[in-house]
């Protein structure tokens, strides 16, 4: 037996191993871009669906009922201005059951109310003045199904 034959075989099956693990690494990488690619591909985009409106109370009015729609992924977000100490009453009526609300005040990263846990209708003392932001959309159930939800959104500040 030569020495020099135990000492070559390891170091190749060291090769064989690198080799192996070398295209498994790269195959990985392949499928998880294959992946990242069709994930991309299957969310939509929530940018291009947002709709923005600021609400105004006519002169001498402390509320306004807003008749629209939504559809599929679409989020109409109302921004209205409100001061400190103020309480504002948000009650959104649809025929969809999976119609809500969020309610987000100014500079947050949560919305302070959000209706499909807490329920369709609210009243908030507001804590800090500034633009609230109100968001209604579709839960996905619905929108995936590119439903249409009408409804009536009815804001009250006193």
């Amino acid at each position: 037996m030569n020495p020099s034959n135990f000492v070559k075989a390891p170091s190749r099956a060291r090769d064989v191993a690198r080799r192996s693990n070398g295209r498994n690494q790269s195959m990985n990488m392949m499928k998880s871009l294959i992946f990242g690619v069709a994930l991309m591909a299957a969310v939509p985009s929530v940018a291009d669906e947002m709709r923005r409106e600021t609400v105004r109370f006519a002169t001498g009015s402390s509320s306004s009922t807003i008749k629209s729609s939504v559809k599929g992924y679409q989020t109409v977000q109302y921004a209205l201005s409100v001061t400190a100490g103020q309480k504002m009453s948000v009650q959104l009526d649809s025929r969809n059951t999976s119609l809500y609300f969020n309610v987000t005040a100014p500079g947050a990263d949560a919305a302070l109310y959000n209706s499909s846990i807490d329920g369709n209708g609210t009243s908030i003392t507001i804590p800090s003045s500034g633009k609230y932001l109100i968001d209604v959309y579709l839960m996905r159930n619905a929108a995936r199904r590119n439903e249409t939800a009408s409804y009536d959104l009815t804001l009250y500040v006193e």
